[in-house]
């Protein structure tokens, strides 16, 4: 058989799976795993939180049987096995501080569990791979841990963590797809059609959430993804095309870090300051902070793929320049325009 249908079989199996999946997961996490509402979360009702159930169910599920129906290239499975362990272990660490909700994990439990997830990926040859210093594990480590706590932090809008999720997926896949890292194809197929399946869910009128174990387990998977794709390939310039696809998770949280930084707040701590509240504060609809954010995303992933495909780094680092202002002027307007508690 060849890739291409493989990879419409994979999407398709992911889909089916987190599909038919929804219906007994959010049974079960009506009875025993419910968000309710407090003074940073204002939605109506207890909340399914089994996302990362259906996620996951779909993700692993077509790899696995995609596993036993072909033969994968040598090295694909030793790649894949440190991503289902990564996986497994951050999607653990987020059900259980689901279930200990309000109040949580402690951080620097999820911080340990996360960097332990991070190293399975370095174990399995998930890394940087530009310096080829010790420093290439500290950077593995703090992309993975970093992304997957950026995904935890965006979730806080229905739709906004998914669907910048799915828009990730898709630029990896379209990048990588020419190279046959059988590896990331796959993995990318798989989790957005998990993704798809489960996005209707996020805005449904009995809708259900992703929880810490949907949101950490797609930063998780994204910033596995991105060490595996062939950014450089053409231009060398193109390694940084992974901080535009994935700009906007990077900025919130950077830009909520700073500003609780500023007010004496530990970082870590759960405050209103992300930038699709204060837009919201600024008077727009969340259903348009959502179109916005997706807009801004693919915009960035355009780029993100130009930049792969041209071989002059010179236009890729003009194109860094004016994104990276842009977010600045961005983030300024946001601080000084709207007043937060």
């Amino acid at each position: 058989m060849s890739n291409l249908f493989l990879y419409f079989f994979t999407f398709i199996f992911a889909f089916g799976v987190s599909y038919f999946t929804i219906s007994p997961f959010k049974k079960i996490a009506q009875k025993y795993l419910l968000d309710k509402p407090t003074k940073l979360k204002n939605h109506t009702g207890n909340i399914p939180l089994c996302g990362g159930a259906i996620i996951i169910s779909g993700f692993l599920g077509s790899l696995i049987i995609l596993r036993l129906l072909t033969n994968f290239p040598s090295g694909t499975l030793h790649n894949l096995r440190g991503l289902f362990l990564g996986a497994l272990i951050v999607f653990t660490l987020g059900l259980i501080d689901d279930f200990k909700k309000p109040k949580g994990l402690p951080p620097y439990i999820k911080l340990l569990f996360q960097t332990l997830a991070a190293a399975f990926l370095i174990h399995y040859d998930i890394k940087v791979n530009f310096l080829n210093t010790p420093w290439d594990y500290i950077l593995t480590i703090a992309w993975v841990v970093g992304l997957t706590n950026a995904f935890n932090l965006l979730d806080i809008m229905d739709g906004l963590a998914i669907s910048q999720g799915v828009i990730a997926s898709l630029a990896f896949l379209l990048i990588n797809l020419p190279f046959e890292s059988v590896y990331v194809n796959f993995a990318a197929v798989s989790l957005l059609g998990a993704s798809f399946a489960f996005w209707p869910q996020n805005h449904a009128n009995k809708k259900i959430f992703l929880g810490d174990s949907g949101s950490m387990l797609l930063g998780f998977l994204l910033s596995a993804l991105a060490l595996g794709t062939r950014f450089s390939a053409l231009n060398p310039a193109g390694v940084l095309a992974p901080l535009l696809i994935l700009a906007l998770p990077i900025f919130d949280t950077i830009f909520v870090s700073i500003i609780r930084i500023t007010k004496g707040i530990n970082p870590l701590k759960g405050t209103p300051d992300h930038y699709p509240l204060r837009l919201k504060k600024l008077g727009l609809k969340n259903k348009t902070i959502l179109l916005l954010s997706i807009l801004i995303s693919l915009v960035l992933n355009l780029l993100a793929y130009f930049i792969t495909k041209i071989s002059d780094p010179s236009t890729a680092f003009i194109i860094y320049l004016i994104t990276f202002v842009s977010f600045v002027i961005f983030g300024i307007y946001l601080k000084i325009r709207v007043k937060m508690p």
